[in-house]
């Protein structure tokens, strides 16, 4: 942060700390007699404004500072990853339907799928695109194979469908290494096609980067950049800096915790709060660290400051938990994953920023939409998302206190049902041990009662899972029935039948990626825009009245 200082000539005490209160900044008052110079500390996370005097130049600090508030106005988000290696992947009608069920307003695709980009049309979601790995070999080594990839894959649906950003690879210096040396080339020419197509303001080129790439993450002020990599991370952080763009960090604290055999506690890699004794402090910066993940974001930000680069912001492209994971992976569990996706979505979203940039939140895409079953490597790798392939959740995500809620969060509104597709012998067999072993009182399935029609095993199935999940507290585990059951949260309710938990009508997922609280559902803003007319109004008032004091 910076502190720049400015003189407001000829205007009074009262009216400084009136502008002050507005823009809550920090201020030094000092009055002259002769002047009622006004000396004015305004701190913002942008360049140093010097001392500036008189009219002409009042205004042109007021453009300056218009400028600093529009880079600090920008509203971190959630987004979403979205795989596809699944073995019923769904259609990208599916996959839109979803996402605007839950308002998922942000999401990044591993690829530039034709029909996903169409589906995605006029929706005003924010898409992220990749070039994937495959891909980035011929599109390094040629100038005009990157025009024809950003003509085919992006001016050929922008703006109808709102691409944002261009993700090139996907943590090539550690996965592909061989291909590092056309990685730069390939942000180049990427962007070149887009100037070429007069769209490189609306959308951001990056590639996403391991944070294994990090060397001496702890304390953050110590760390850097593996320095073999300084031939290609130099030219790629000079050309995010030229062209305004971001540095794209992929962030588990799930595997630091992993890999740490002990040393990483779990309650500081899930975001839970922490005594101040229990905190890690840089003793470099006397700064507290209370989770994983705000120490290796600001230890991106002290690498990079290493190499003199001070001015990139950094976005998380993938963070999460696994739901599930092999009898080695014991903490792979889905109450983990709850309390880490639900304890980031907050985060981010409060503007809690790391100690190093407090108030300043990193844009961060939660890994993933969709558990990915064909996904090679242990059972975890395959259990990152937040649903299945039919839509239903794995697991609710519980934001109140965030500014985030479920539909009808008064009642906690969460079902437990037959999954689609699932067996009939299988649900036939958990049915007659929910109603026996799991103690249900299935007396509302009988002939006559309430809940008896339709008589098919499916239904009955669903009421006694439902059931028996509200009777243990919804707690997780308790919606699984050997695979045939999963929580949903449409209200499986019908007739006369009321499924515990139901309020007479049906509840959805709410927001997991909701925009700040001050704006509306209906919003689908474009990145780095000024929400709403009130700045502009303040700044034409503030002008009035400084011409007032300079001229009258």
């Amino acid at each position: 942060m910076w502190a720049p200082l400015c003189s407001l000539s000829y205007i009074s005490h009262n009216l400084c700390s009136t502008l002050l209160s507005d823009f809550g900044c920090y201020s030094t008052l000092t009055l002259s007699l002769s002047s009622l110079r006004c000396w004015v500390s305004f701190r913002f996370s942008g360049a140093f404004f010097f001392l500036i005097e008189e009219s002409m130049a009042v205004l042109i600090l007021l453009f300056l500072l218009a400028a600093s508030v529009v880079a600090a106005d920008e509203d971190a988000f959630i987004g979403v990853n979205i795989g596809t290696d699944l073995s019923d992947m769904p259609h990208p009608t599916q996959v839109v339907a979803l996402l605007k069920a839950q308002q998922i307003r942000h999401i990044r695709l591993y690829d530039a799928d034709r029909a996903m980009l169409l589906a995605l049309a006029n929706t005003g979601i924010q898409v992220m695109i990749s070039v994937p790995n495959e891909q980035l070999l011929g599109i390094g080594q040629s100038n005009s194979t990157a025009a024809n990839w950003v003509s085919h894959n992006v001016v050929a649906h922008y703006p109808v469908t709102n691409i944002t950003a261009i993700s090139v690879g996907s943590e090539v210096l550690t996965t592909i290494p061989n291909a590092a040396t056309v990685l730069v080339n390939a942000l180049k020419f990427i962007h070149s096609a887009l100037v070429a197509s007069n769209l490189d303001r609306q959308i951001k080129v990056s590639t996403p980067l391991s944070s294994s790439i990090i060397l001496d993450s702890f304390p953050p002020s110590q760390a850097f950049l593996n320095r073999s990599w300084n031939p290609v991370l130099v030219p790629m952080l000079n050309f995010l800096q030229s062209t305004g763009s971001f540095l794209m960090l992929n962030i588990y604290p799930y595997y630091d915790y992993m890999q740490s055999n002990g040393v990483i506690p779990l309650d500081y890699a899930l975001f839970k709060p922490l005594p101040p004794n229990k905190e890690a402090v840089d003793a470099n910066t006397l700064l507290h660290y209370s989770n994983v993940f705000d120490a290796m974001v600001d230890a991106a930000y002290f690498a990079m400051a290493f190499l003199n680069f001070t001015n990139i912001p950094v976005i998380v492209t993938e963070s999460g938990w696994p739901s599930k994971g092999d009898a080695n992976e014991p903490d792979a569990t889905l109450e983990n994953a709850n309390t880490y996706n639900s304890n980031l979505i907050r985060h981010v979203l409060n503007k809690t920023g790391t100690p190093k940039h407090p108030g300043i939140a990193v844009s961060t895409y939660i890994y993933e939409l969709y558990n990915e079953d064909t996904k090679p490597g242990p059972v975890s790798e395959k259990n990152w998302g937040l649903f299945d392939a039919n839509g239903s959740p794995i697991y609710i995500l519980h934001l109140t206190g965030s500014g985030l809620v479920l539909a009808n969060d008064t009642t906690n509104q969460t079902f437990c049902a037959v999954k689609n597709g699932a067996d009939p012998k299988m649900v036939q067999a958990a049915l007659d041990w929910a109603c026996g072993a799991g103690k249900v009182d299935c007396t509302p399935l009988s002939q006559g009662q309430s809940c008896y029609e339709p008589d098919n095993v499916l239904t009955h199935a669903s009421y006694a899972f439902d059931t028996y999940y509200h009777q243990m507290g919804k707690a997780p585990g308790t919606c699984d029935f050997k695979g045939v059951a999963a929580i949903t949260t449409t209200d499986p309710s019908h007739g006369t039948c009321i499924f515990p938990g139901s309020v007479g009508k049906n509840g959805s997922l709410v927001n997991i990626t909701a925009p700040s609280m001050n704006s509306t559902s209906s919003e689908y803003s474009s990145h780095g825009s000024i929400h709403g007319s009130g700045l502009t109004s303040i700044f034409m008032s503030i002008a009035f009245l400084i011409w007032c004091g300079v001229f009258l």
